[in-house]
């Protein structure tokens, strides 16, 4: 059993107020014939797979793979340079913003009818690893690797963490389709950033499930942020939610560094 986030399906991803001017810091290639989002030093030593959410390529969770390679600069961690590595797994069809929040049966299909398909974690992690190889050969000075998704992309990363992973540490936020054999399965430290959006007692079993089989993992939970907070629902217009999600980028990165 799996218990998706009801706050996944009640609204749509932010558009924020007069658009938003921001250079992504990054580029695209290909590797093994899916395009990717590339961004971060050459030199750095270190890797980052980050799996989207279902609305894809938002300039939110663009600038949050460059926090991730660079840093903020205005608040500095000390974590270092990673170089960050996003698949753009449904192409040019993400999650369709006109189901959101759905209020029609057909709506509702489609939803449903994505979640079954193009973003079936049964179809997708059978890819994660032949890609990992693929960024490996070309990126030989990278020494050791991390895995982190949002909320769809969650499950992606957590179903990436079992034993015989390639990966040294994971990571989520604002979890969904969390299904508790997932916790207990995790063999590498993995940090999950919830939202005050996600069941509560189904976040803290995982959670404890987590800590458990993975003790040196991390959890929390930001009691006043939306599910979506660090990626496609972000809200750089509103100061405090900015604030948290530099906040989470932050835990992200010096948990990571702690681990690769």
């Amino acid at each position: 059993m799996q218990v998706q986030s009801k706050a996944c399906c009640i609204r749509p991803p932010i558009s924020l107020a007069g658009g938003y001017n921001y250079d992504a810091k990054g580029s695209y290639t290909e590797f093994n014939g899916l395009k990717t989002y590339v961004s971060g030093s050459d030199t750095a030593k270190r890797g980052i797979f980050v799996c989207y959410d279902v609305f894809g390529l938002y300039i939110q969770t663009l600038r949050g793979a460059d926090i991730l390679a660079y840093d903020f600069p205005a608040q500095p961690d000390g974590a270092g340079n990673f170089k960050v590595f996003m698949p753009v797994f449904f192409g040019d069809q993400p999650a369709d913003i006109a189901n959101y929040p759905p209020k029609t049966p057909p709506q509702f299909q489609a939803i449903k009818g994505f979640l079954a398909g193009p973003a079936n974690p049964d179809k997708t992690v059978p890819l994660i690893f032949p890609l990992l190889e693929a960024m490996k050969r070309e990126n030989p000075q990278i020494e050791s690797w991390a895995i982190l998704g949002y909320c769809w992309g969650g499950k992606i990363a957590a179903l990436s963490s079992q034993e015989g992973t390639p990966f040294k540490v994971s990571g989520q936020c604002h979890p969904s389709l969390l299904a508790f054999e997932d916790a207990s399965k995790i063999t590498i430290p993995h940090a999950v950033l919830a939202s005050m959006e996600e069941v509560p007692e189904v976040m803290d079993e995982w959670n404890r499930l987590l800590l458990q089989a993975s003790p040196n993992s991390y959890t929390e939970i930001f009691d006043d942020m939306v599910h979506g907070f660090t990626s496609s629902r972000a809200d750089f217009n509103n100061r405090h939610a900015f604030e948290e999600y530099l906040r989470a980028y932050r835990i992200l990165r010096t948990f990571f560094a702690k681990h690769l």
